[in-house]
Formats: structure tokens, sequence, C-alpha cells
């Protein structure tokens, strides 16, 4: 096949190796990048390597960024692209902070009596295929950002992600393995598995991946910008193909969509000022609630870990996602209690609930929304300037609706799957409607400077994860690179998830105060994937991390 070639196995890692930067990556080392003038940390090296060379040719944390962005889209194409979308935290080297939201929103089509039509619709048509696929974002996101806090045109920002498409990379054995979880989707649709299987086998690690008519894409969005993919050629044939699939997508949908400009959700954390992402991403405002709960005892004395910290952040965890669950919405349609999620006095109260000896399942709301994906990517970037950027994009369940736009290698996604399954709810589908989410791209400030960048992928995990990471910094003062590599635990509904280096001690001790324990594997990708770099204000020393669980890696320089 045209677009696959076999090479014997190669790590990838080596195809990021050029002068100028230190990485790191691999289970276990829990050891920081260190760099002075810039710093790229995402979910695979190469992508991470476009970034840098961004910084390098002069472009600032906004242009790096979105290099990385559109060559994650390449590398990484299980979990995101463009499309999809995402959202996009911004602080300028002047202070300034901006929320970009470029999520997908419901085709006008999208109407609760065609997706509620029977109990098992909603279920059927938004798993995957033609029905599952909301108005792609990412292009308008990145172009708009690029536009307004870049330095740097299109056309140069997406040189690397176009090189990456049209030379190919190594699979690696992590993608390798997506693919074969998701083959029976991706052998559905025949311009899919042109790309990602071999004579309708999945991809092996050390195959090399191309793209080309995803490298051809690029290049007429060098030519053309966002206008290209939203009004020209390329809308014309998103929009023929998955009408032909049976989908409800038109013209009219591109058209009208636009990423948005908002004011980020804000919060603190004993001291620590906390910028993270706006509705109808449920992210930011509920890692606030869930830090400002944390924030209501010592953590430090409990011990990282114990059964008595674990416990607390179990409980507060399911308080905090039945208050995501109940109040979340697009602010466009549903007006969101942000200030009373986020307020101290919300969870000084939701505090008092909890028994430190026995777990309560009583947090649950009238109504759950829909299960959300693991399969997202996040990205971190810092210039010598002082520009800040977290960013963090999906395309939903990995390989989205499964649906490659022929001769485009779009692969779109089946974000409609994130709306609630009932009808008459905060999120629930309804034409125009941007669908919940719990990406949570964050950043610290210490005082009135940058201290962290963070975010990570993980559906609802996302909130607990980054409250986990942060505290492991803030609290128990870890690196960068050992806060984000320390085990986790999630919980939801009822059962509390836990990888599997929890100490079995602490996990009995939680099961005899009433939690119903699930155990993972030791690195598990359930619990995210997160990447960051923490910022020495005062030496201008960066340090960067990047998460074992997923292909993730920090270069600096």
């Amino acid at each position: 096949m045209r677009n696959i070639s076999r090479i014997r196995p190669v790590l990838v890692l080596v195809a990021a190796l050029f002068c100028g930067f230190v990485l790191l990556t691999g289970a276990g080392n829990a050891q920081d990048v260190v760099a002075s003038h810039g710093m790229v940390a995402s979910a695979h090296p190469l992508a991470s390597r476009a970034g840098l060379e961004i910084l390098q040719q002069g472009g600032n944390a906004v242009d790096a960024a979105v290099a990385t962005a559109f060559a994650l889209g390449v590398v990484e194409p299980n979990a995101s692209g463009i499309g999809g979308g995402g959202f996009m935290v911004i602080r300028t080297a002047d202070g300034r902070t901006v929320t970009i939201d470029y999520r997908e929103v419901a085709p006008q089509k999208a109407t609760a009596d065609l997706y509620y039509r029977t109990s098992e619709s909603f279920d059927s048509l938004t798993h995957h295929g033609p029905m599952s696929i909301g108005v792609p974002g990412t292009v308008a996101g990145l172009t708009l950002a690029l536009e307004k806090y870049g330095t740097l045109p299109l056309s140069r920002v997406l040189q690397p992600a176009i090189r990456y498409a049209e030379e190919g990379f190594p699979v690696s054995a992590k993608l390798s393995d997506i693919i074969m979880q998701k083959y029976e989707i991706i052998q559905m649709f025949p311009a899919t598995a042109a790309i990602y299987l071999d004579n309708g086998l999945p991809l092996m690690a050390g195959n090399v991946l191309k793209n080309p008519d995803l490298a051809a894409t690029y290049r007429l969005l060098s030519d053309s910008g966002a206008t290209a993919f939203y009004r020209g050629h390329l809308a014309r044939e998103i929009v023929r193909q998955v009408q032909a699939l049976g989908g409800i997508l038109t013209m009219a949908d591109l058209q009208q969509y636009r990423a948005l400009e908002k004011t980020p959700v804000q919060g603190s954390y004993r001291g620590y000022h906390i910028v993270s992402s706006a509705p109808p991403t449920g992210g930011g405002t509920h890692l606030v609630e869930l830090l400002n709960i944390l924030e209501q005892t010592n953590v430090n004395s409990l011990g990282h870990n114990s059964a008595d910290y674990l416990h607390l952040l179990a409980e507060a965890m399911k308080m905090v996602l039945a208050d995501k669950a109940y109040n979340m919405g697009d602010p466009a349609f549903y007006r969101v209690p942000v200030e009373k999620l986020t307020s101290k006095a919300h969870a000084e109260s939701l505090f008092t609930c909890i028994d430190m000896q026995h777990a309560r399942f009583d947090y649950q709301p009238p109504h759950w929304i829909a299960p959300e994906s693991r399969n997202t990517t996040h990205l971190s970037v810092v210039d010598s300037l002082g520009n800040v950027v977290a960013l963090t994009q999906s395309i939903n369940l990995w390989f989205g609706s499964g649906v490659v736009v022929e001769g485009t290698g779009i692969l779109l996604n089946n974000h409609l799957r994130d709306f609630d399954k009932r009808p008459g709810h905060p999120n629930s589908i309804q034409p125009g409607k941007r669908p919940v989410s719990s990406i949570a791209p964050t950043i610290v400030l210490k005082g009135d400077a940058p201290f962290l960048t963070i975010g990570t992928p993980g559906g609802t995990r996302i909130i607990g994860a980054l409250a986990q990471i942060l505290v492991n910094i803030i609290d128990f003062g870890m690196g960068i690179d050992q806060a984000i590599e320390a085990p986790r635990i999630h919980a939801y509904k009822k059962t509390l998830h836990a990888e599997g280096r929890i100490p079995e001690t602490v996990l009995e001790t939680l099961k005899q105060r009433g939690h119903r324990v699930k155990v993972h594997d030791n690195y598990d990708a359930y619990f995210g994937g997160a990447q960051g770099i923490l910022i020495d204000s005062e030496t201008g020393e960066l340090r960067g991390g990047a998460d074992s669980r997923r292909d993730g890696v920090a270069m600096g320089y």
C-alpha cells in the first residue's frame, strides 16, 4: 500500500534526536527535563520536536503550541486531529489570560427527536459512524490562537506536521496496540483502513505510517487558512462524504462554526492561583472545586497515598463529579453556576459531609452525563519571553467516529457521544450546542508569575488526575515528572479505581471503609497522560515532565 512501508522495529525516540535539546521518557524515570530558554511537553516525541523547532526558529509559545497540535494530529492520530476539537488556555508575557473554546458543535439537524427516539438510539447513533460526528473546531481554534497571539504565519508552523505526514514516522508499540483495539471500527471504513491497516491487518510497531492526503490537506490550509476547511473544497468533501454515509452534517454547519475566546475559570489553592478552561468543559470549574475541598485540611499530614488521604480524595471526587453531572452544560444554552461551584463556602459545606471512616454513595444526582473518553491529548509550552500555553484536544474515543474523509486524510470525531444520554437535561443534545467535557488545560501562578502549565487526557479522570498532580507538587514537594508518574486513583459512581502500585495494605483499609476497589495496571492509560512544565520565576529554569502512560516526551533548549 502506498502509505505504508515496513522497516525493522526502531525506537520512536530515535526520530526525535537532534542538536540542542534534552529529553527523557520511560515508565518510572521520575526525572525532570531541565532547560533555560523554551520547552514543549506533549504526548509524542515528534510532536514535541515540532514545537521546539518552531521555538528555535523564533516563534513564541502559541506558535509552538499550534505546531505541536497539528503534528499530534499526524503522529498520534488515535487521540486528536483537525477532525476534532478542544480547549486552549494562554497566559501572555504581559499577564493576560484567555481560554479559546474550539469544542465541536452539534449539527443543526441533531434534534432530540432524532437522537432520543428510543432508549437505545443515542448509544447506537453516537458510538461511531456518521451520526456521531460534531462540527470540527480544531482548525478554527488553532488559527484563531495563531492570528491573535502568535507571531508566525500558519504556513511556517504547519511545516513539521506536513513533513511527518509526507515522509512518515515509525509506529510506536502503543499506537499499534490501539489500532488493534479499534480494528473492528477501522476496517469498516475503506479510507480509514487504507491509512491505518496494512493489507487488512493492524500496523505493527516499527512500521512507517504515512498520510500523504493529510499532508496535502495541511498544505491547502497553509495556503488558504481556515477558509479552506469551513467554506472551500475541503468543506464540500467533508459534507458530501458524511452525508453519503448517512450523516446529517451540512455546509451551513461548517460555515457557521466559530471558535470562541472566553474568560478562564479561576481559583486558588494554598496561595497558588489556578487558571483553567471555562464551560462547556467542566474541567476547570470542578478542578477548582476539588482543590477547594482538599484545602479544608492539611493533606500533607495525612501522608502521600495513605489510606486517609485516598479516602478523602475519593469522597471529594464523588461529590465533585456529582456536581458536574447535575450542573454543567453549554453556557450558550444553560446558566452554569460557576461562581457557586468554585466558591470556598461551597467546598466547606461539602467537606463537612465527608465521613473519614466510611465511604458514602449517596452523592449521586438525579442523572449522570454520558461516559467520557480517555482518548484525548494534552500539550504544554513555555517560551523565553514568559508566554505560557496549556492545550488539550480530542476526537473522543480512540479513532473517533472511525470515518476518514477519503482524499483528505481527515479523521472525524464522535463527540456527539459526550451529550447526556437522555433528553431534557443541561447537557442533552440540541442543534448548535457544544457538549460538556472534562478537559482542563491549566496554568498555575505563584504570586504574579507563571509557576506551572499542566493538563491531561482522561475524560472524567482529568479532574482528579490534575488535582493529584498539583497536590503532589504543592503539598508533597515533588518535582514535575515525579508528580506526574506517581500512582493515581479515580472515584466515580460506586467504584474506586486504583493503579497497581498503590500498596495492598492501603487498598485493604479502603475496602474496610466500604470502597469498592478495582485495581488497574501499574502505569495505566485509564488515569490519563499528563504533560507539564514547572517554571522557576527567579532563575528562569524550566522543568518538564511527560507521562509514560502514553508516549509522552518533554523537550527543552
